[in-house]
Parts: C-alpha cells; sequence; structure tokens
C-alpha cells in the first residue's frame, strides 16, 4: 500500500502517530474515486470523495486546535504536503463556519442567484420536515 507522505523530507516528531489514520483515509479515498458511477447523478459520484476530504481536514484540525496532540511543525507539514486543506481549516477557524463542508457550498459563483448553498440556512429558517442535500457535496445541513 503506497504511503500517505509525498516528498523526501523526512515527516517531523509524531508523524507515526496520526500516520496510521492517514492511510486509512488515504485508502477510503482510493475505493471512492475508484467506485462506479452507474446509476448516480453526475454530482452525486463526487460527494464521497468531498466527504472523506472534510473528513481527513478535520482530523488534522481536531488534533492541532481541539486535542493539542500535534505540534505545529507536524501541522504545518500536514499543510504543506496537502494532507488537510489549508483554506477549508481556515474557515473553520472563523465564527458561523465552524461545521462548513466544503468550500464550494460558500462559493457564490456556483449558484444561480449568487447566494450561499442551501445547506448553509439553518435548520430553524427551513420548513419542517423539509429534508435538505447539497448539490455540491451532499451536505443535508452544515450550518448549525
Amino acid at each position: 500500500m503506497p504511503k500517505v507522505r509525498r516528498s523526501r523530507k523526512p515527516p517531523p516528531d509524531g508523524w507515526e502517530l496520526i500516520e496510521p489514520t492517514l492511510e486509512e483515509l488515504e485508502q477510503k479515498m482510493r475505493e471512492a474515486e475508484a467506485e462506479p458511477h452507474e446509476g448516480k447523478r453526475k454530482v452525486e459520484s463526487l460527494w464521497p470523495i468531498f466527504k472523506i476530504h472534510h473528513q481527513r481536514s478535520r482530523y488534522v484540525y481536531d488534533l492541532f486546535f481541539r486535542r493539542k496532540a500535534i505540534s505545529r511543525e507536524l501541522y504545518e507539514y500536514c499543510l504543506k504536503e496537502q494532507i488537510a486543506d489549508a483554506n477549508l481549516i481556515a474557515k473553520w477557524k472563523k465564527q458561523g463556519y465552524e461545521n462548513l463542508c466544503c468550500l464550494r457550498c460558500i462559493q457564490t459563483r456556483d449558484t444561480n442567484f449568487g447566494t450561499n448553498c442551501i445547506c448553509r440556512v439553518p435548520k430553524s429558517k427551513l420548513e419542517e420536515g423539509r429534508i435538505v442535500e447539497c448539490v455540491h457535496c451532499g451536505c443535508r445541513g452544515c450550518s448549525g
């Protein structure tokens, strides 16, 4: 099985603690990419990839900012090697975006009326019993 790391520079201390989880997520990503897409809409075939990308970035974010389990050096290594998405993590640090599913949901150029995605609308503002599913990533509501 191929390793997660990509550069020749050796990883910092603490890498052996997070490597098994990152390898597992990498394996899930490969399975999601190879999964057949017959019978699915074009956008639905990308949803598992967005979900795993979110999980991998959230894992690194939680280890560094919430649990303080990894060093800054290892965190910056993960960002530099693109193991975690630096732009998504930057949004998670801002108020109101703590549970953001993907960056496409806040890009106004991807929507018809120049607004945010439907998953960014709070559940209290939606009709009762209405099931919301994001077109971009399959999220069912990341606004809180």
